[in-house]
């Protein structure tokens, strides 16, 4: 089987020379990828993205992923739910993740200087080491719009920043994580109708309310406020490259990154376009930890290389990945 046909093939040149330094010069990944049966002559002889290895993200929480020695400018940590340990990503240039987090989103919305940022986003300023946090402050900073910032609790003060946005027809992003933006929601005391701005959303409900599926969150969302889409946005801790959705949950990936489709029932093999199966992504910007992360999200991937999240693996589904002697 060839490369799928949205995978072009400089990306795929660029992901497999990674792949073969990375196997050599990350510790981690490189046990893994032993463990996967490879030695150096089979490294060196793969030439096509389905058949490398993806390290179950899960390492994130118990071993030091790099490639090389460094120290880290930042480390990234995910938030968990109470009792789970949680992933750290050391980061060796934070200025490098900012500008390819940049790049990411001028790909498809154009420089993030163009937009007023008003970002809700209070379970992740509840802590420290958030790259979520991190790229929307570096986007705030960005902009030229005074009424940019942060909100945890003052959602009045939100909305008023926002009407005053939207009288003066300033295209503005709100970014927030789902249930503080159902909350703000639920809370108007009559829906806004807004006309240049984007709403955002970066998925979860960390626990705060029941998930409700994110055609229901859209849906309550565009009632509020009067919009004929919601946004989205894909990230995680163990990545540097974030994908988005303009329409209908249907994410695309920038320049940075791929997402392949993993087989349920046999993890080394791809599953069927549009089929249900586990997500693998390949991203470049990774280069200093591992571009290469077999994630716990199931989903389905379409034939122009996007794809939709359709919630968390359950535990029998991950058992065929994620057992690792690491």
């Amino acid at each position: 089987m060839s490369e799928p046909a949205f995978v072009h093939p400089e990306f795929a040149r660029v992901a497999l020379a990674l792949f073969r330094y990375q196997a050599t010069h990350n510790p981690v990944y490189a046990e893994w990828v032993r463990l996967q049966g490879f030695d150096t002559a089979r490294i060196e002889s793969v030439d096509r993205l389905e058949d490398v290895p993806f390290l179950p993200i899960e390492a994130f929480k118990t071993r030091q992923v790099r490639t090389g020695q460094w120290e880290p400018e930042a480390t990234f940590t995910s938030s968990g739910t109470t009792g789970q340990t949680p992933s750290r990503h050391d980061v060796a240039r934070l200025e490098a993740y900012l500008r390819n987090a940049e790049a990411g989103f001028a790909y498809f919305y154009g420089p993030p200087s163009n937009y007023a940022w008003l970002c809700l986003l209070p379970s992740y300023l509840e802590r420290q080491g958030s790259s979520l946090v991190a790229m929307a402050q570096h986007f705030v900073q960005q902009s030229p719009a005074p009424e940019s910032g942060f909100f945890l609790k003052g959602l009045d003060e939100l909305r008023f920043r926002l009407e005053t946005l939207e009288a003066n027809g300033v295209p503005t992003v709100i970014l927030g994580v789902t249930f503080a933006l159902l909350d703000w929601a639920e809370s108007l005391p009559k829906p806004m109708a807004l006309k240049h701005s984007i709403i955002m959303e970066t998925g979860g409900m960390k626990g705060r309310r029941v998930e409700p599926s994110r055609a229901e969150v859209h849906q309550t969302l565009k009632n509020a406020f009067g919009l004929v889409q919601v946004h989205s946005e894909y990230g995680m801790t163990e990545l540097l490259s974030q994908a988005y959705a303009q329409a209908d949950g249907r994410f695309h990936c920038p320049p940075s990154m791929r997402v392949l489709p993993r087989d349920l029932e046999a993890p080394r093999l791809l599953a069927p376009l549009e089929a249900r199966c586990g997500l693998n992504v390949v991203d470049l910007a990774n280069a200093d930890s591992c571009a290469f992360i077999a994630t716990e999200d199931a989903g389905r991937v379409f034939a122009d290389g996007s794809f939709e999240v359709l919630g968390r693996l359950e535990g029998a589904e991950l058992r065929g990945c994620s057992l690792m002697a690491l």
